[in-house]
């Protein structure tokens, strides 16, 4: 008796499936990283300026953080039934729902980053003839990118995932073939579309660590010159115990400044 087709027998695991829906899965993975990057990038593009006003004071920051908090709490469903009046059956209305999404974590972590700053970097820059611009641009948001960084991360990872919830209105990339296969539950069409979705949300984090890496080059010097000073003085070893921990915080952050 011949060998029964995997799809015919709905395995889990089918060669065949990924053979014949090669370009099925390729166009939705091509939609789900299209939605997930615009938004991502609107959404870095409209929160940076959103943590600058929330940086000038109390009375800013407040309405800005809880704005974003309370856009955070709104379930999906219901917020693209309200955006669905504006933009209708479309690639924009679920790319304006994950970028509301995704601002209250980025407005946080660039604010967090900025006020991080030491006051004593700042100071060496304006001693040194910088402007509030200048000093924003060449020195507050380059000790900032740590922390912007991590929050990008989180807000790619969370919208890779949130794309697919876009198959309610059939822009959800894999989360599209994901919907389809659930009322006959085809097994291999969940589980490809499911871990192609988990597989962009690891390469996307890896990549943005990579960039993080590659723009702090700081990070890992001082890292460096932390371990080595633990190491010369004998107190590195596997307790933990004592270890130098280079210049003071000040110091370092007036170093970074003026190297800049």
């Amino acid at each position: 008796m011949a060998e029964q087709s995997c799809l015919v027998t709905n395995d889990w695991v089918c060669g065949e499936y990924l053979r014949s829906r090669g370009q099925e899965l390729t166009d939705a993975t091509v939609q789900h990283l299209q939605i997930t990057a615009v938004s991502v990038l609107i959404g870095l593009a409209v929160a940076f300026p959103l943590a600058l006003l929330a940086r000038r004071g109390r009375h800013f920051a407040g309405p800005v953080l809880g704005l974003t908090t309370v856009l955070y709490t709104v379930p999906s469903l219901a917020m693209f039934s309200l955006l669905l009046p504006l933009f209708g059956l479309s690639s924009a209305l679920v790319v304006t729902g994950l970028v509301l999404y995704s601002l209250t974590i980025l407005v946080r972590n660039i604010l967090a980053g900025l006020e991080a700053v030491p006051q004593e970097a700042k100071e060496a820059a304006r001693g040194m003839g910088y402007g509030p611009a200048r000093l924003l641009w060449e020195v507050e948001l380059p000790l900032a990118l740590p922390a912007l960084m991590a929050g990008l991360r989180i807000v790619t990872v969370s919208t890779v995932a949130l794309t697919t919830v876009g198959s309610l209105v059939g822009k959800g990339g894999l989360g599209n073939l994901i919907e389809d296969a659930l009322p006959s539950f085809f097994k291999a069409q969940v589980l490809a579309a499911s871990v192609l979705c988990v597989l962009l949300a690891v390469a996307a984090d890896l990549l943005l660590l990579g960039l993080q890496r590659l723009l702090t080059p700081w990070t890992r010097i001082s890292g460096a010159a932390r371990a080595s000073a633990r190491a010369g003085d004998g107190s590195g070893g596997p307790d933990g115990l004592g270890g130098a921990a280079g210049p003071p915080a000040p110091a370092r952050a007036k170093t970074e400044a003026e190297a800049v």
